[in-house]
């Protein structure tokens, strides 16, 4: 698959199809704990995301399978590396691939007659939130021709800031590329549903209950950064309202009904 951390499409055990990130991938080993914890707390906000699962992948179908592999380069030369056994993350494929394509660019006018364009405004909260440091990925697909499109907020590798584990705020950043999609916020309270779940109690709960289903492996059994990890997100779930304000006052230009 292309990006970065070099993962694979996969058909699992439960004859469903996953874009597979490895534990040895390019990026970071943490960018597993990223995806998992930052997908599913991306869910609990109500926005839309594929599902996603730990995958266990053993060493004999890595031996069988020579595309199983990750590339480094050391000494100027490309050197391909199996990948690790054990448990991986899985984002799941949102159909069947034979049956659903998928696209990651849509013309402006088919972005805005999308069934759910409004996770854009939720996804910035959630965004800002996590400080995701690479650009918002979305991917669109339809079930049938002349239906709207819906789209799935994916990869969230570098929420966190990837393998650092820290929030170095730049709201420029977090914001869609695609101004169109913010055409319809006119004030803070177009972002009201999602502010309003992530700063209560159940979100902070949530937080500390799907960090238990991180496998420890994938952070290294260093259950100290982790929880500081955790402390910071806590925290941050009051600052995003002025993450906001931020972003609205030094790019007006996205937010052109914001009065």
């Amino acid at each position: 698959m292309r990006g970065g951390a070099q993962s694979h499409f996969m058909r699992c055990s439960d004859e469903n199809y996953y874009v597979v990130k490895f534990q040895n991938n390019p990026q970071h080993r943490r960018i597993l704990v990223n995806e998992l914890l930052g997908t599913k707390l991306a869910a609990h906000l109500g926005l839309q995301t594929t599902p996603v699962a730990i995958i266990k992948v053993t060493w004999d179908l890595i031996w069988l399978t020579p595309d199983l592999h990750v590339e480094r380069a050391w000494d100027g030369i490309r050197h391909q590396i199996p990948c690790q056994p054990g448990l991986q993350f899985g984002s799941r494929y949102p159909g069947n691939p034979h049956h659903l394509t998928v696209f990651d660019f849509l013309p402006d006018k088919q972005v805005l007659s999308m069934r759910n364009r409004n996770d854009f405004m939720g996804m910035l909260v959630f965004d800002l939130w996590t400080c995701n440091t690479d650009g918002r990925q979305v991917i669109f697909g339809r079930q049938e021709v002349g239906a709207p499109y819906q789209g799935w907020m994916i990869d969230q590798g570098f929420c966190f800031n990837g393998g650092e584990w820290n929030f170095p705020d730049k709201p420029r950043r977090n914001l869609y590329d695609r101004k169109v999609v913010y055409e319809q916020v006119q004030g803070i309270e177009s972002f009201g549903p999602w502010l309003a779940r992530l700063e209560s109690e159940k979100a902070a709960r949530a937080l500390w209950a799907i960090a238990k289903t991180v496998p420890p492996e994938w952070y290294e059994f260093d259950s100290d950064s982790f929880r500081r990890l955790l402390e910071q997100l806590d925290c941050r779930r009051s600052k995003v309202r002025e993450l906001l304000w931020s972003a609205r006052k030094s790019f007006p230009d996205f937010f052109p009904n914001w009065t």
